[in-house]
């Protein structure tokens, strides 16, 4: 019960999913409302521009209609008397076209956003199959655009034939108008009904537009193991992601082993806890610490540092304090200084002895080491002695 429980489409589409479908050209989108804005848009346009397109038009007209004895025998003087009359045209019209232009520009943002992809355009054989054609046809999104279109067809059809009922005796005047203002009339007359039609389509509009983008939401909705799926492919295989991260901790622990070499001295637990140690007055204003571990990395630590004679000294909370308080390849904590100075002071002597004879220094022991750095001392903070070994 369960796995089915997982298999089941219930969640909604992560945002992952919703760019893939995005990229794909799959967005919500409303054919109604597109419509409905594109007629709102051209009845308001010739509402605002009709009369001084009319106009423009009965000059050409009357202009087109008079004949000139001239354009008869040159044909230059026609075709540039008719490219006159076009560019006219194309100025009459230009406002209107602009504004459908604009608005077919401006619909797509309504819902679903402008959108350009290249993958709509590639070729799909899956859709002239002609079984899963007839499954569309008589699909629930079939029925439901068949109910809408009869749907906007009665609503239209109502809306039309209110307005004509009103309408009907104006139109019965239009016959004994004079032949100006009837015209002029009749395009008022027009105009309006056109509007109070299209009107008509804000309804099914505003029913179409919500169901559609639930449409798309349910179509893509995903189950619980699209996701778990989906945030494994985008975060990584856990199993990959851990091999990776042990790749990447060998690849850091073979770059500190080859540090060891360089160190000044080593300072030891003396068996779980191992922290080398480099200072040069020059570029170094504090020893920094050049590599550091536990258990058997500190065994692989304190054998390096013996195969390159790095000297070795026991100072277990020194030790302790260095490996919980300073990081790799950064300085020492000031709170140590004064431990870690004793430590190169007796380095440095030791050095000398080897070269030069003398008495051989002794061995720095009671390190001043505060406290409170040192993991094991009860007045250490809790947290850093969780996991420490003893």
């Amino acid at each position: 019960m369960a796995e089915e429980s997982d298999l089941e489409k219930t969640e909604p589409a992560s945002p992952r999913k919703l760019e893939q479908a995005r990229e794909e050209g799959d967005v919500p989108r409303s054919r109604e409302l597109a419509t409905c804005t594109l007629l709102l848009g051209a009845g308001f346009a010739f509402w605002f521009t009709g009369g001084r397109m009319i106009k423009e038009l009965n000059v050409m007209l009357s202009s087109g209609l008079s004949f000139d004895r001239e354009m008869a025998f040159d044909m230059e003087l026609l075709l540039a008397r008719s490219a006159a009359h076009v560019g006219d045209l194309l100025i009459a019209f230009a406002p209107a076209a602009l504004v459908l232009i604009v608005v077919s520009l401006a619909s797509p943002m309504l819902i679903g956003g402008w959108l350009f992809t290249a993958k709509s355009l590639q070729p799909n054989f899956g859709r002239m199959n002609p079984i899963k054609g007839l499954g569309n046809m008589f699909s629930v999104r079939a029925l439901v655009e068949l109910l809408k279109a009869v749907g906007k067809t009665i609503l239209v059809g109502w809306i039309a034939w209110l307005v004509i009922r009103h309408e009907l005796d104006d139109v019965m005047a239009l016959s004994v108008q004079p032949l100006e203002s009837g015209a002029a009339h009749l395009g008022h007359l027009l105009l309006l009904s056109f509007m109070f039609i299209v009107s008509g389509l804000i309804i099914i509009a505003a029913i179409d537009a919500p169901y559609q983008m639930w449409q798309h939401a349910k179509k893509l909705m995903m189950s619980r193991q699209d996701l778990k799926q989906e945030m494994k492919e985008s975060d990584g295989n856990p199993e990959i992601k851990a091999k990776i991260r042990q790749q990447q901790r060998e690849m850091a622990r073979r770059r500190m082993m080859s540090e060891v070499p360089t160190a000044d001295v080593i300072v030891t637990n003396p068996t779980h806890y191992a922290v080398a140690l480099k200072y040069s007055e020059t570029g170094m204003r504090a020893p920094r610490v050049v590599a550091k571990g536990a258990d058997e990395v500190a065994a692989k630590i304190r054998e390096i540092g013996e195969e390159n004679n790095v000297v070795m000294l026991e100072a277990p909370p020194l030790a302790r304090a260095l490996f919980r308080h300073a990081e790799l390849g950064d300085e020492i904590p000031e709170a140590l200084y004064i431990a870690v100075a004793e430590v190169l002071a007796y380095v440095f002597q030791l050095r000398a002895f080897s070269k030069h004879g003398g008495m051989r220094p002794a061995k720095p022991s009671d390190l001043d080491v505060p406290p409170e750095l040192d993991p094991l001392n009860p007045s250490a903070d809790d947290a850093d002695t969780n996991g420490l070994p003893q």
